[in-house]
């Protein structure tokens, strides 16, 4: 009787102490808000091969006219964008939502042009791979426009 209650003490003690090494959500934020402005901090200093490790394997970017599909071939699409020596763009988060099992996130935020002027935004889901390392996993961009609704037109 005594070695099964040592068990279950040895047992909820380690169940207790995985839980408080368990990064909350708040931890888990920072964690992809910081791993997002790698990312763009990657393009910026163009740095390809850095800016590659944030892509998952099996990544879907809407990046061209039709989505591509899987690390190779996002990072051969994307190599375009490192052969001058200035970024043609930048991004930064300005949202950032962690699901509540911590295993999947969504990024959105302005992206702009090498002036500093906002020409589109970033939606970008982002998966832990292992604890602390996130990867995009979608991303998609969406421009945007000074126009006026049709409502406000005169």
């Amino acid at each position: 009787m005594k070695k099964l209650i040592a068990a279950v003490a040895a047992i909820a003690m380690l169940t207790a102490a995985s839980a408080l090494a368990a990064p909350g959500h708040e931890e888990l934020k920072q964690q992809v808000t910081e791993a997002e402005r790698a990312f763009s901090a990657a393009m910026a200093r163009r740095d390809f091969a850095t800016f590659t490790t944030f892509i998952s394997e099996d990544a879907v970017f809407w990046s061209g006219p039709k989505p591509l599909h899987g690390k190779e071939a996002i990072a051969a699409w994307w190599k375009r964008f490192f052969e001058k020596p200035e970024a043609p763009f930048t991004w930064e988060p300005d949202n950032v939502e962690v699901v509540a099992s911590g295993t999947l996130a969504h990024t959105t935020g302005p992206v702009y042009d090498p002036k500093g002027k906002m020409f589109s935004r970033f939606n970008s889901v982002w998966r832990q791979e292992a604890p602390g390392k996130w990867r995009v996993v979608f991303d998609k961009g969406q421009e945007i426009c000074n126009c006026k609704r049709e409502a406000e037109q005169p």
